[in-house]
């Protein structure tokens, strides 16, 4: 094994000058650079430039559940990813447990394989089973696991060529002034040589700890937590990411029925937590973990305290807590101003239940007032929104297209005002309307009711207008809203939701629209699944596909693509073709429900009716790219398509033959999207059949695609366009927003009551259904 180290040692100090590529790296901003030591970092994101981290490895990750033996899986994991952030430049140590229980298990294996001899020789084997095995001393299962331990650990790194080196230090180590610099100098020089430290208590000589034994600003070491802490501040460490077998720091002991995981924990906040028991194996306990995390953060060095036993994150835990992500207990100094995002929520869902059980034109009287606000406060919004468009020019980061977008107008705002009344007047039946009512017996009659969904998160790019509409539509269904917006639009949609509240604000629920302004990662928004209960994204397909990616446990109302077809059937009206066509392609190739293939049935290729298709489309600027089949056809063809599964969002488009309508359907069937489909054909029953056979959230007959949009379907404003196979499909407006729930009311009516000796028999009438039940107020 030595051999196999230095070998790989020789490799890795002989590779061209590791240092000289990590500092060229860091200056074209790949990796981060060394940061003056002396302040933690005040938020996750920053949590990227961490340049020098300590991972400590608590018992209860580096052992097994029978705390005899390590577990060598998850151990793996950790190892690996430690390796990664090695090789990305980063300065790397461990703070281990585990010698203990490793040697543990290989004195009890020395004990029973004695004891077995022993007693074979003397007793006989019937006497076999009566053996038991002594306790033993920590202190020589630590003597004689710490070589197995750093074995293993060798072995592992080897794999990623990485070296390791062990240290084992005592309390003496820090409080004696020349050991601590003989300390510091090692390590330094370790890292110099891109070798990762391993770092463990000398188990085998330490002292029992004495408590209360702390000096003056000092911590001692009592466990690797206090020595993960203190090997931190002395290595002016960026981050000391603390591994247990709990999630991270909640505000009462885990498992009680109140626990709530904290995000970030401020040290202000230390009087308002309540510890549980300590953990299952090793010598300290989530108090003994904030104390150290406390003083380390006190040091200048970052904190988190998180999970690193679960299956599902222990394979990526470390690394993405070094992204950012929120992952366990961030431990900060600086103390946001605002409430949390997960504060903001539990904040919506209270007042949007109160505001579902408002009185509909109580509700109207809200989106009349938000519709006024938009008018009386005009010059606000727009001056805001040229501070966001002006920022915008001078960072040169938006698109022509994104610009538009993101610009306002007095005759925008006027056209939002104008429909934001129409959502007052049409939404006064939505909540609490009656579907079904059924007579289930005597006295015992059921109903189907609307109700809210609940707390919705909506993340528009790019699009303020958005803010208004989208919340005058959870107004309307009695939800909670939660907005997330771009940061270019950050000015504007500060202004807009002041607005909106100060018009929820009429009947007393102004928190139940809530902006997050927090520096919040999309991604980790998307994991609140226990406080969010739909996702609905407004944005680019990228953005939709994200965030369909990182909400695995929150039902997503969207679509990531729109790749729209028109089928020319060959009895197809030349002019109501060349009309869709046009429309659809051309009026603005941007959107989602624009024309991205042309399906032409092959009987017209190289007749007029094709020829003046290709000339409208040439007349219009649009570049066209030839499908496989169509190329096939042609002696110079047009640029073969590289996919027939794009979206353009351009005047581009892609044309392929089909030879019949069913050829048309599969196609679309296995290269669009779902979105929005088209047939251009003047024979009915072709027609009807490919309106029934075609599985798409929108499917027109002799009618442009642009026409899939709330506003032209007569649902006034619309959150988005949904192709998922959920409640709502296609243009979602204020139906979307709502789902249903049964009451049953009786007169003390039992199960039992309808068994073979009860008296009462099912009717199951139908009966009629009245728009509002009378008197009814609905919760979320």
């Amino acid at each position: 094994m030595s051999l196999q180290r230095m070998f790989s040692c020789s490799r890795l100090l002989a590779r061209p000058n590791a240092l000289q590529t990590f500092r060229r790296a860091a200056s074209q901003g790949k990796m981060p650079l060394a940061r003056a030591h002396g302040k933690s970092f005040a938020h996750r994101s920053e949590l990227r430039q961490a340049k020098r981290i300590v991972v400590k490895l608590g018992s209860a990750v580096v052992t097994r559940g029978d705390e005899c033996g390590l577990a060598l899986g998850r151990l793996a994991s950790i190892v690996e990813q430690v390796a990664v952030l090695q090789n990305q430049g980063r300065e790397m140590m461990i703070v281990t447990s585990g010698a203990v229980a490793f040697g543990k298990q290989r004195l009890r294996h020395e004990i029973l394989l004695s004891q077995s001899v022993r007693q074979a020789l003397h007793s006989g084997q019937n006497q076999l089973k009566d053996m038991s095995l002594p306790v033993l001393e920590a202190r020589a299962c630590a003597a004689a696991g710490q070589s197995g331990l750093m074995a293993l650990y060798e072995a592992m790194f080897t794999q990623y060529s990485t070296c390791t080196a062990q240290i084992l230090v005592t309390n003496l180590d820090f409080h004696d002034d020349q050991k601590r610099r003989n300390l510091n100098s090692t390590l330094h020089e370790l890292l110099r040589m891109n070798i990762v430290p391993i770092i463990n208590t000398n188990d085998a000589v330490v002292p029992p700890p004495e408590p209360n034994s702390d000096l003056q600003g000092v911590i001692s070491i009592k466990d690797n937590d206090s020595l993960a802490a203190r090997l931190a501040v002395e290595m002016r460490a960026d981050l000391l990411i603390a591994l247990s077998d709990v999630e991270g720091l909640y505000d009462s002991p885990p498992g009680s029925d109140d626990a709530k995981l904290l995000d970030t924990f401020y040290p202000g906040d230390q009087q308002s937590i309540t510890y549980g028991t300590k953990s299952r194996v090793g010598i300290g306990g989530m108090e003994a973990k904030v104390k150290a995390a406390l003083w380390a953060l006190q040091g200048g060095t970052s904190v988190v305290i998180a999970n690193g036993t679960h299956p599902k994150v222990t394979g990526h835990v470390i690394t993405d807590i070094v992204e950012g992500k929120k992952v366990g207990t961030f431990f900060s100094e600086v103390k946001p101003a605002g409430p949390t995002v997960e504060q903001q929520t539990e904040m919506a869902r209270s007042a949007g239940r109160t505001l579902a059980s408002l009185e509909p034109e109580q509700r109207g009287d809200i989106i009349c007032a938000l519709a006024d606000l938009l008018t009386e406060r005009k010059e606000e919004i727009l001056s805001a929104n040229k501070k966001d468009m002006e920022n915008a020019i001078s960072t040169g980061r938006l698109s022509p297209a994104m610009l538009k977008r993101l610009s306002l107008s007095s005759s925008k705002l006027n056209s939002l005002s104008i429909g934001l009344r129409q959502i007052a007047v049409s939404s006064q039946d939505s909540v609490g309307r009656v579907l079904r009512r059924t007579r289930v017996a005597n006295n015992l009659e059921l109903e189907q009711i609307t109700v809210p969904i609940g707390v919705l998160l909506v993340i528009f790019e790019s699009r303020p207008d958005c803010l208004p509409q989208v919340s005058a539509l959870a107004i309307a269904s009695g939800n909670a809203l939660l907005l997330k917006g771009g940061k270019e639009a950050a000015n504007t949609n500060r202004i807009l939701h002041e607005l909106a509240q100060e018009a929820l604000s009429i009947h007393g629920v102004k928190d139940a629209i809530q902006l997050v302004s927090t520096r919040e990662e999309v991604e980790d928004l998307c994991r609140l699944e226990k406080m969010i209960d739909l996702i609905i994204p407004r944005g680019s397909s990228q953005l939709v596909r994200d965030i369909q990616r990182a909400a695995k446990g929150i039902p997503v109302l969207g679509h990531s693509e729109g790749i729209c077809h028109v089928y020319v059937d060959h009895e197809a009206s030349i002019d109501k073709a060349i009309k869709i066509i046009r429309d659809s392609k051309c009026d603005y190739p941007a959107a989602c429900n624009a024309m991205e293939t042309l399906l032409v049935h092959r009987d017209l290729l190289r007749t007029p009716v094709f020829d003046q298709i290709i000339d409208m489309l040439r007349t219009e600027q649009v570049k066209i790219h030839a499908g496989p089949k169509f190329a096939s056809y042609l002696t110079f063809s047009p640029s073969e398509v590289k996919s027939l599964r794009t979206e353009y969002g351009d005047l581009e488009c892609c044309i392929e033959v089909v030879d019949s309508m069913q050829e048309a359907i599969d196609h679309i069937h296995k290269y669009g999207s779902s979105h929005t489909d088209v047939i251009v054909t003047e024979n009915e029953d072709t027609a009807e059949q490919f309106l029934q056979q075609l599985d798409s959230a929108c499917v027109f007959w002799n009618a442009s695609s642009r026409f899939a949009d709330g506003y032209r379907f007569g649902l006034g404003a619309e959150v988005g366009i949904s192709t998922a196979r959920i409640h709502a499909r296609g243009p979602v407006g204020l139906e979307g927003l709502l789902t249903t729930k049964w009451v049953l009311r009786g007169e003390g009516h039992t199960v039992a009551d309808f068994s073979e000796q009860g008296s009462m028999t099912y009717l199951h009438e139908n009966l009629p259904v009245a728009q509002l039940l009378p008197g009814y107020r609905t919760t979320s």
